[in-house]
């Protein structure tokens, strides 16, 4: 097949919906220098929009099978844009033997998007694998959840951190990343998505997203999958502690992990799919002296405005468009004092949620439906930190990061607290760029629940990210307009960006220090997103079904 991209095609100025396939037929015909009968038939890889003219256009990447293939990729062999099609397939590395030592049946910890796709694959290869999942399974977990945004009730290990689906379930579901996969594997993930249930279109978009509902029942129906082929998912069982040996040669080797109720069980292969938010287990890890060091992070506030005004500001004369649903936007300012503040997990149509796992200490992140289609756009505005910014030496303690986080959790909780518990400290743009307290909302309404209580955010973050954001807010201004209007609304604190500390790891996916212990995904520093983390899932099922098969100790 011949792949074809930058295909652009305008749309009529009262079209309301993209083109039947057969339209296409002409334009890829030219493109190629090709005739119609020569065409033998296509199908659309991606589809975008280019709302930046005056009249609208798709962009397509189309895949196409053509008479005298080789005549015409020889032909346009200079065309960057007239390729082969590469093989997308996904293709099992190895497969269980028929005998597997109940030893050798790989644990999973965790069950987010890492932790669901490294078993799902290591489920479909024969491995039976045992998934521990501290929280609950997603719809208990969702009562839990709205227990908070509505009561005010945390569930320290059911929340919008801990339990089935991960962080991400409580996000935008957006699945789109830009990490390097030379393997395909994201298409695996989008492939996996579709056939538990979500919308096909997540495969032809090039921005594509599910949304919080949508996930939940995808999310169960991958947990089946997974149990309908061997594996067991285990729900509301913490690992507390790992066991680790020495095997025949000296080197330190994983030999199984510890429950909360103080039960064991045995593996010589164990993936630690933590969300970056399982504190306990890193410092639990780091205890046990599995090796992992500081790594940067950010930290920042939620902002708020109109979704119209995101809408005309980034599509123009075409804003509301059928087509082009709730726009998002990415910006990034690189500030005076040599910090970058860029947006983070913008969510078109969303709301601003709780996210804490901890009691007395406030998070904030964002989420949207699929339908995008709540009054207000958010999305998270932070500043690096870096682990030189608090520790003069991180090896001397690699989870420095989550002792700031914690402090400015604990902080944010304080300011909110005069409101409610759980309330979220907040300020209007306006205030904060002239250093004031804001006493009253303007007219963008916060989405926040509980609620918020509005305060000055200058103390809830180290001076140098103030001094950054002040200078940022402005310049974002001028590149989307009223960007930094007065009452654009500014909720703290966002501090779950990344993980501040990475479980290292070789080449071969393992622990340098601990052989059979494959730190993976967000938590250990290797993802930033459910399409990412469900691509480190896969590489280190992979990982660990040849370590098995290959009989590595």
């Amino acid at each position: 097949m011949i792949r074809l991209s930058e295909l652009k095609i305008p749309l009529a100025k009262n079209a309301t919906d993209a083109p039947n396939e057969s339209a296409l037929t002409p334009y890829i015909c030219q493109a190629l220098g090709i005739k119609p009968d020569e065409l033998m038939s296509y199908c659309t890889y991606k589809r975008s929009y280019d709302a930046r003219r005056s009249v609208m256009a798709l962009t397509y990447i189309i895949d196409c099978t053509v008479c005298n293939e080789a005549d015409i990729l020889q032909l346009h062999r200079d065309n960057p844009h007239i390729k082969r099609t590469p093989d997308m397939n996904y293709y099992p590395i190895a497969q269980a033997p028929n005998y597997l030592n109940p030893k050798q049946r790989p644990i999973v910890v965790g069950f987010g998007p890492c932790g669901i796709f490294a078993a799902l694959i290591l489920a479909q290869m024969g491995f039976k694998p045992i998934v521990l999942e501290r929280g609950k399974s997603v719809r208990e977990r969702t009562q839990d959840t709205w227990a908070l945004w509505r009561k005010g009730i945390l569930n320290p290990e059911s929340n919008a951190q801990f339990g089935e689906g991960g962080a991400g379930t409580f996000s935008d579901g957006k699945l789109y990343s830009q990490i390097k996969d030379p393997q395909f594997l994201g298409r695996k993930v989008i492939d996996e998505f579709i056939k538990a249930g979500a919308p096909a279109e997540i495969a032809v978009l090039a921005h594509p997203h599910i949304g919080t509902f949508r996930l939940v029942g995808v999310v169960e129906t991958m947990r089946q999958t997974i149990i309908a082929l061997g594996g067991e998912v285990r729900f509301e069982q913490p690992v507390t502690d790992v066991l680790i040996g020495k095997n025949t040669v000296g080197e330190l080797h994983i030999q199984g992990v510890q429950l909360a109720d103080g039960s064991i069980i045995e593996s010589q292969h164990v993936i630690m799919a933590l969300g970056h938010s399982a504190r306990d287990t890193f410092s639990m890890l780091h205890q046990r002296g599995v090796y992992m060091e500081a790594k940067p992070f950010s930290v920042g506030f939620r902002i708020e405005h109109p979704q119209g005004m995101i809408d005309a500001a980034r599509w123009g004369t075409h804003a509301g468009h059928s087509l082009l649903g709730a726009a998002d936007y990415k910006l990034v300012h690189h500030a005076k004092n040599k910090r970058a503040v860029y947006s983070f997990c913008m969510c078109p149509g969303g709301t601003v949620v709780a996210a804490t796992s901890e009691p007395n200490r406030v998070v904030t992140n964002g989420m949207s439906q699929y339908s995008r289609n709540e009054r207000n756009a958010n999305a998270g505005i932070v500043v690096n930190i870096d682990p030189t910014d608090f520790l003069e030496d991180a090896t001397l303690n690699p989870l420095a990061g989550v002792v700031l986080q914690r402090q400015l959790e604990t902080h944010a909780y304080t300011l909110g607290s005069p409101s409610g518990a759980y309330f979220a400290p907040a300020q209007l743009v306006g205030d904060f760029l002239a250093n004031r307290p804001s006493t009253q909302l303007g007219k963008i309404i916060p989405s926040y629940k509980p609620g918020v209580h509005l305060t000055n955010l200058s103390s809830l973050l180290p001076d140098f990210a103030i001094i950054a954001m002040r200078e940022a807010l402005p310049a974002f201004g001028k590149k989307i307009k009223g960007f930094d209007r007065y009452d654009a609304v500014l909720t703290g604190i966002e501090t779950r960006t990344s993980s501040p500390m990475r479980v290292t790891r070789t080449e071969n996916f393992q622990s340098i220090n601990v052989k059979g212990l494959y730190p993976a995904g967000e938590g250990a520093g290797y993802a930033g997103g459910i399409l990412s983390a469900g691509v480190d899932g896969i590489k280190v099922a992979q990982a660990v079904a040849l370590a098995i098969t290959n009989g590595n100790q």
